[in-house]
């Protein structure tokens, strides 16, 4: 190890920015025995907040700290003398960390992005916003997004104004819901035809409405939601002739809103047919 690198993370350190060791290839430390696949928990500031206080910089961007004591424990000296880089936690100093990883991602940025403080990479740039949100990779070719429960390589402060977090930033890291495709289960003419047994089109609007407002407030068991709501739509509405295939794909949109894919629609749908014998 070069002494300037465990210099460089205490002047890191000391100005509030938490700071871990890198090995080769830019990669954390493993974890020790005691923190193998995550068997002590995993640390207070993890996705699942754990008790772990493991000496050893165990759990990658989770063990980055501003603890100088720490930093020159004898824990941490022995991965210090095999450290090749000093990697920092985005989220720690409420910063987003836009990972540019070629020429095209670059160029991409620069049409598209506000400009804010660059740091130069090995193959691209860092461009750093103020402000934190949700880590992910390959949000767009040659583009990661490291902020919270990430780390990012250390390599200088940048040249450039930062710039506040934009809301295109953010939303690069949202989901989208997967298309609806179209599927091989009719509902059309169900049973009987002739006039709907409601009298009035507004029962059924609002029925359809209140299922899709059902599945969108689903905050757990999805799959189960979804499915109970198809049964009681279809045994509703199922029998009489009035519902229809833009129906069905209203509903299997709000599904794949909240996750399921097109076959889970599909079998949740051609289930709550069976279980209504339809």
């Amino acid at each position: 190890m070069s002494a300037s690198l465990l210099a460089t993370a205490l002047d890191l350190a000391a100005a509030g920015v938490p700071v871990l060791p890198l090995r080769i290839h830019k990669a954390p430390f493993g974890n020790c025995p005691d923190c193998a696949r995550n068997a002590c928990g995993g640390r207070p500031n993890m996705r699942v907040p754990g008790s772990c206080v493991c000496p050893w910089p165990c759990h990658a961007w989770a063990a980055a700290t501003t603890d100088t004591g720490v930093i020159t424990s004898p824990a941490w000296a022995r991965a210090w003398r095999k450290a090749t880089a000093i990697a920092y936690h985005p989220g720690g100093v409420r910063l987003t960390v836009v990972d540019l990883d070629n020429a095209d991602a670059i160029a991409w940025a620069t049409r598209h992005l506000p400009p804010t403080r660059t740091v130069p990479t090995t193959r691209g740039q860092h461009w750093i916003y103020a402000g934190t949100m949700p880590s992910a990779n390959g949000v767009r070719p040659g583009v990661d997004i490291k902020s919270r429960m990430s780390y990012a390589r250390w390599l200088g402060p940048g040249t450039g104004t930062m710039t506040a977090l934009p809301n295109v930033v953010r939303a690069l890291a949202v989901k989208k819901p997967t298309p609806v495709r179209p599927v091989t289960v009719a509902v059309s003419g169900l049973a009987g035809g002739g006039e709907c047994r409601h009298r009035t089109p507004a029962y059924l609007e609002r029925g359809i409405a209140m299922a899709e407002q059902r599945i969108a407030e689903a905050n757990c068991a999805v799959h189960t939601t979804v499915y109970r709501t198809f049964l009681a739509v279809l045994s509703t509405h199922g029998r009489c002739g009035c519902l229809t295939d833009a129906h069905m794909q209203r509903l299997f949109t709000a599904a794949q809103a909240k996750g399921e894919n097109p076959r889970h629609c599909t079998d949740a749908w051609t289930n709550a047919l069976t279980a209504l014998g339809m």
